[in-house]
């Protein structure tokens, strides 16, 4: 009988597509998934490390795990927790078999002690991905970052930006197979992938900036590619045009914040007007352009005439989507110790204006949309999604469950509910 594993992933987008690749390598090894850890012989945990929320969560589920896990099974921790926190982690929880970091195989060898730190053996980022079966699919093609925004540890544990050669995320792609119907680009800054490749200026080679090309290419090969995580100063006219063109007029801006003596702060580039500046330049080219953002609150020398600004810039950009997040002080980053410190509860009220402020935004911009015709793809019985939804963090389309994963259909929108809309046939 093949050995049975059971994989858990946490955190972004890049994570589930390195499970994705895990999986692949399971697969070869002989491994077929288990349906809970309860019935894995192997239970892997892919973790994130991004911020102190999310290495709790990893925490919490590692031990969680080990607890249900069933006697005899085995206990492997990978990803950027393990990456970043390897030997401590390794030292600090006996209930796991094994800690291995970025491009280290998760199966259990003979030679590999419980508690070991494993050595990498392969190029994470360029494995090959297993059958799949859903209507879309994240695609990372580049891994790391040159940015060095204050923070930001992500570069400590996930080292200089390494794009991916073009023809071989073509090549994955097309190895996804027709059941993929949206593609999903990701990687820690998109819009600056290929420049490490290319040098020269603007990092072209040719006509075209890298992702530009990329951009191209995918399209041609589904209907629908989605680019996440743009750094704003990198969104200039060509790549906008390139966007455009795919008829997926989404774009999600990396913003963080929108006073420019605080984004200084953060080691960042851009202000809300700059901002604001680009997003109406976009909607006049596509006025259905939908917007999504994030926002850190709390970091440190906020001032209320910071906030204030942001709650602006919010009121006037009327984004469709927007995440809020407090503070995180990561070890090693700029913001390490920074004063002066926000306290919590303050980052935490900024906070939730900011949110109460954007759910009212977007929900209004969902209600107008009733009585407008979409084009929805279903990614599962009863839900689906136009372009204005990235898969899994906006809302979604509610459609009627006779209708296919995977198919497209021209619905009108009758009801909305929050980010939620509701789509049937037009009459």
């Amino acid at each position: 009988m093949a050995s049975r594993y059971f994989l858990e992933t946490l955190g972004c987008p890049k994570n589930q597509v390195d499970s994705d690749k895990l999986a692949g390598t399971l697969a070869a090894d002989g491994y077929v998934p288990a349906p809970s850890a309860e019935d894995a012989d192997l239970v892997v945990v892919n973790t994130c490390a991004f911020i102190e929320a999310a290495r709790q969560e990893s925490i919490d589920t590692i031990l969680a795990l080990a607890e249900s896990r069933r006697p005899g099974a085995h206990l492997v921790v990978t990803g950027c927790l393990a990456e970043r926190y390897g030997a401590e982690l390794a030292k600090a929880l006996p209930e796991v078999d094994l800690v291995a970091g970025f491009g280290v195989p998760v199966t259990l060898g003979p030679a590999r002690d419980r508690g070991a730190r494993a050595v990498p053996s392969f190029d994470l980022l360029e494995l090959p991905r297993p059958p799949h079966f859903s209507p879309w699919a994240y695609v990372k093609v580049a891994e790391g970052c040159d940015r060095r925004c204050g923070f930001c540890a992500i570069p400590s544990f996930r080292g200089p930006q390494r794009s991916r050669a073009l023809d071989g995320i073509v090549d994955e792609v097309e190895a996804l197979g027709s059941t993929v119907r949206e593609v999903v680009l990701v990687a820690q800054d998109l819009a600056s992938y290929g420049l490490d490749r290319t040098g020269g200026p603007r990092g072209k080679v040719g006509p075209r900036r890298p992702i530009v090309e990329l951009v191209s290419r995918v399209a041609a090969m589904v209907d629908r590619v989605r680019l996440l995580y743009l750094y704003p100063s990198a969104l200039d006219d060509e790549l906008v045009a390139a966007v455009l063109g795919t008829g997926v007029a989404y774009f999600d801006l990396s913003l963080q914040h929108a006073s420019r003596r605080h984004l200084r702060r953060m080691r960042r580039w851009g202000d809300g007007a700059r901002f604001l500046e680009r997003i109406a330049a976009i909607r006049r080219a596509a006025p259905e352009a939908a917007f999504r953002s994030s926002f850190i609150l709390g970091y440190p020398g906020e001032t209320e005439e910071d906030h204030d600004e942001l709650l602006a810039f919010l009121a006037e950009a009327r984004l469709d989507w927007g995440g809020f997040f407090p503070f995180s002080e990561e070890p090693g980053t700029h913001a390490a110790g920074a004063e002066p410190k926000v306290p919590s509860d303050l980052a935490m009220e900024r906070l939730r204006e900011c949110a109460e402020l954007q759910d009212a935004i977007t929900a209004e911009r969902r209600a107008a949309l009733v009585g407008s015709d979409v084009d929805v793809l279903v990614d599962q019985a009863g839900e689906g999604r136009s372009f204005r939804e990235a898969p899994e963090i906006d809302g979604v389309v509610h459609v009627d469950e006779g209708l296919p994963p995977g198919s497209v259909h021209r619905l009108r929108v009758t009801d909305a509910c929050g980010p939620d809309l509701w789509a049937q046939p037009a009459p």
